[in-house]
Parts: C-alpha cells; structure tokens; sequence
C-alpha cells in the first residue's frame, strides 16, 4: 500500500498542477509563460509541480462571501432580498379586502353578489 501511494500522490500533485497552469489566465501567470510552466510541470514531474503552485500563479487572499463581496448570494442570506420580501408583505396586508362590503351571510353560502 505505501509503495501505491509513493507513485499516486506525486502523479496526483504533477496532474492537479498541469490542470491548474492550463487554467490560469496568461495575466495571473508569474515569472516564466504559461506554455513553458505546462512544459516545466510535466517534465519534474514533482519539483515543476511545486514550483508552479509556489511560484508560477498570483495568489489572491481569499475575502469572506456575502453581500457586498461581489459573489453570488443565496436569497436566504441576501437582505436585500429579504427586505423585499417584507415589503411585498405589508403592501398585501394594508390592501382593502375585496369581498370586505359583501353580506357575511351570502359569502358563508356561496352565493354570488355580482348577478
């Protein structure tokens, strides 16, 4: 079992490296092209693997999500949406009944008002 993971992590490494150079855009490359970081990757293998993920991409200080960060928010998380939301609301609950000046009594029936 180790000798399987001494050959699969360094070929996994080497493969999500290839993978990540190929796509990065050209302008978050660093230090060499790209075509010559997909070159340096498959040929050491291990070594170009790192040296692509250390050295080869501009990394980017992850921002926390939510609104505002520029992402994708769920509507159960977006107050703006949720504002909206209560707004509908008290616009629906201020509106006047329709059937408001219609007899209880012919309502309890089903009868119609309008013949």
């Amino acid at each position: 079992m180790l000798r399987a993971l001494l050959f699969i992590v360094p070929l996994a490494l080497m493969i999500y490296a290839f993978i990540d150079c190929l796509n990065t855009p050209e302008e978050e490359v660093k230090h060499l092209p790209k075509p010559v970081w997909a070159i340096v990757v498959l040929l050491f293998s291990v070594v170009g693997a790192i040296g692509w993920i250390v050295a080869g991409k501009e990394r980017r200080p992850r921002t926390g999500r939510g609104a505002g960060t520029g992402g994708w928010v769920a509507p159960d998380d977006n107050p703006e949406f949720l504002k909206s939301l209560r707004d509908e609301k008290r616009e629906d609950d201020t509106a006047p009944d329709p059937r408001a000046d219609e007899d209880p009594k012919k309502r309890e029936r089903g009868e119609d008002t309008e013949s």
